[in-house]
């Protein structure tokens, strides 16, 4: 059954550059997840996912941050520096 139900991002971590990014988000049910993105400048429509990791599923947020810095090459440098 779907109620229209959306995940809410919780943490949106993005590259100095402005050309990537990754949520860390909420599902409806509670568990967590993660997707990595990607834009082009020269393309207006927005947000692209690469990584197609969205269907992978963690208990808490923490998790699913984890795991994120251990899948998305970038990331744990970008987090690092912040």
């Amino acid at each position: 059954m779907n109620d229209g139900a959306k995940n809410k991002v919780l943490r949106s971590i993005e590259t100095d550059s402005g050309n990537r990014c990754v949520d860390i988000f909420l599902r409806p049910d509670g568990s967590a997840g993660f997707e990595e993105y990607r834009r082009d400048s020269e393309d207006r429509r927005g947000w692209f996912p690469v990584g197609f990791y969205s269907a992978r599923v963690y208990a808490t947020e923490a998790a699913a941050l984890e795991a994120a810095l251990e899948t998305v090459s970038w990331l744990r440098e970008v987090v690092a520096a912040k």
